[in-house]
């Protein structure tokens, strides 16, 4: 009997936080989905995983959505809503086109209101970005746009992000490989597959 797949089972394979968070959907093939992110507590458990949070942070948005249910429902709905628009911006690389400019101003006003919340302080190698102390369920997709938006305009800077080829994935990734045309999310799952599936053809 299989089981359903939960945030602590979803690879990391994006080489980048924003692109991870759009990889919270499994397959985004002809056959879309499962969707990871069910709940405002997948939401907040992924974001724990990857550093997005810290541990008292995520106890103090449980406990934000416990007595809110409500505003944490609709903010799994928004973060997801980010999530589908980094999607479509992030896809236009590799297909060499230009991002909506809707999706481009989706984008925009995220990241004006989480930096909002930036403060300049004092950190160990100098002054650095720190975010404030959550105070709403709406911290997590501000703190993801604000990284989005960061990667989207350092494109002169960095490799190419790219979509997986392999059958029914359609993953996003960052490109870090040395002849910088890699194919799959993982070698060890999609380009694994496809090349069974290729000495199977060859066979028949």
């Amino acid at each position: 009997m299989d089981t359903e797949k939960t945030i602590d089972d979803i690879n990391l394979l994006g080489g980048h936080v924003a692109l991870d968070f759009v990889n919270t959907v499994d397959s985004r093939g002809v056959a879309w989905g499962p969707d990871y992110l069910n709940s405002f507590r997948d939401l907040t458990d992924w974001a724990l995983r990857v550093d997005v949070i810290d541990q008292g942070e995520h106890n103090f948005l449980i406990q934000e959505a416990k007595a809110n249910p409500a505003a944490a429902d609709v903010e799994l709905e928004n973060a997801k809503a980010l999530r589908e628009t980094l999607h479509r911006i992030f896809s236009h690389e590799e297909r060499d086109g230009a991002p909506r400019e809707d999706d481009l101003d989706y984008l925009s006003d995220a990241f004006a209101h989480a930096a909002a919340r930036r403060r300049l302080r004092n950190g160990r190698d100098g002054v650095i970005w720190t975010h404030g102390p959550p105070v709403a369920v709406t911290d997590i997709a501000g703190r993801i746009a604000l990284m989005a938006a960061e990667l989207l305009t350092s494109r002169n800077q960095r490799r190419l992000v790219r979509i997986c080829q392999g059958r029914n994935c359609g993953w996003l990734f960052l490109d870090l490989s040395r002849g910088g045309h890699r194919r799959w999310c993982s070698d060890k799952t999609c380009g694994s597959a496809a090349r069974v599936r290729k000495f199977r053809a060859e066979r028949v």
